[in-house]
């Protein structure tokens, strides 16, 4: 629930700051906004760059993941976060158990 708040505050963001190209804001704001757009375009794209290397060879992101990684940054990433620590972990249970069969 929180996750999906703090997802639809990011796409508020991002349709703020890219509306100020279009119809930009009072002059000193403006040059704020400009910066913050590049700042977290700049920031996102290297989350996304960072992770992709992560997880290239266990488990690559398809292109709409990266999408919504770019777009909704640390909020795509704890889901993405969760379902690999589910995995992981049904992957050692599936491997104790087996080890305990073969014994």
């Amino acid at each position: 629930m929180l996750i999906n708040l703090g997802r639809l505050l990011m796409l508020i963001i991002w349709v703020f700051l890219l509306l100020n190209i279009i119809m930009p804001v009072q002059k000193p704001l403006n040059y704020f906004l400009y910066f913050a757009l590049i700042f977290m375009t700049i920031m996102h794209l290297l989350k996304v760059f960072m992770i992709s290397f992560m997880l290239a060879k266990s488990e690559p992101l398809t292109f709409a993941q990266k999408i919504r990684l770019f777009l909704f940054g640390v909020f795509e990433m704890i889901p993405m976060y969760r379902r690999q620590k589910a995995a992981l972990s049904e992957t050692n249970t599936s491997q104790v158990k087996s080890s305990y069969t073969e014994t």
